[in-house]
This record gives structure tokens, sequence and C-alpha cells, in this order.
């Protein structure tokens, strides 16, 4: 069976981030595996509150998944500050993370920022180039 990684926030209430992705993995036949970046809370109104994981702890959970589950392709979300945005660049380059799809999460749909200032401009010099496909919704390109 084949594989994807996604490396993106939680949203509890299933409509997007983690959750989200891996129900569209689940749809297509492939396994899903995930390392989560950030915590929400939100539900299908808006988002109240975000809770970013440190970078390192992003960065072990997807050495963990690629050390254990051979990873076909690797889908990218909400990546929350400018230090996860790093680490995601530099496992994408150490582990040779496969077929990047990058979803430049910047705002939600709700108006509320998901990413901070120094992470956009890590995200343009450290991601883009990574990416095979960039997904971003209007206003973010």
């Amino acid at each position: 069976m084949r594989t994807a990684l996604t490396i993106a926030g939680s949203d509890p209430s299933g409509g997007a981030g983690i959750q989200a992705d891996l129900k569209t993995f689940a749809a297509f036949g492939l396994y899903g595996t995930s390392a989560i970046t950030a915590v929400t809370v939100q539900d299908t109104f808006g988002v109240q509150s975000v809770t970013p994981l440190s970078a390192d702890l992003v960065t072990a959970q997807i050495e963990a998944v690629a050390a254990d589950i051979t990873i076909h392709a690797t889908k990218i979300g909400m990546l929350a500050t400018s230090a996860i945005v790093e680490a995601v660049a530099a496992a994408i380059e150490e582990l040779e993370l496969p077929l990047v799809v990058l979803d430049p999460v910047l705002v939600s749909t709700s108006g509320e920022p998901l990413i901070d200032a120094d992470g956009v401009q890590a995200l343009r010099l450290e991601l883009l180039s990574r990416a095979r496909v960039v997904t971003p919704n209007l206003p973010e390109a």
C-alpha cells in the first residue's frame, strides 16, 4: 500500500489539518501517517486558540515515522512558527521526503493567523523551492 505523510496542525472539528488530510488519504486508498505541528481549539465557526509544538518534537515525529514506514508522498499544511518551518525543511532534505505538496496555511477561514511573520518569510525561503506542488488558497497566493 502507498503511504503519505501529513505535517500539519490538529483540527478537533475534523474539517482541516491532520484529521482532514488523513481522511483524504484514506479516501484515495493511501495509508496515512502524520506529524502534528500545533494543537488548535476550534470548531466549525472558527479558531479560538493555537498552541505550536516545539520544532524538536515535530522533527522527532517525522523521523520516527520515516524510520519505520516508507513514505511515498509528503503533504505540508499549518506550520505555525519559523522554527517549525526550518525543522520541516531540514527533515525534507535529510530524510529525502518525496513528492512534497505544500499548502501554505497562513490564516484560518475565520481570519485567525496560523503562522507568525517570521514563519511566512521562512516558508518562502526554505520550503517553496522544496515543494513539487504548492496549493495556496486565493488570499495566500
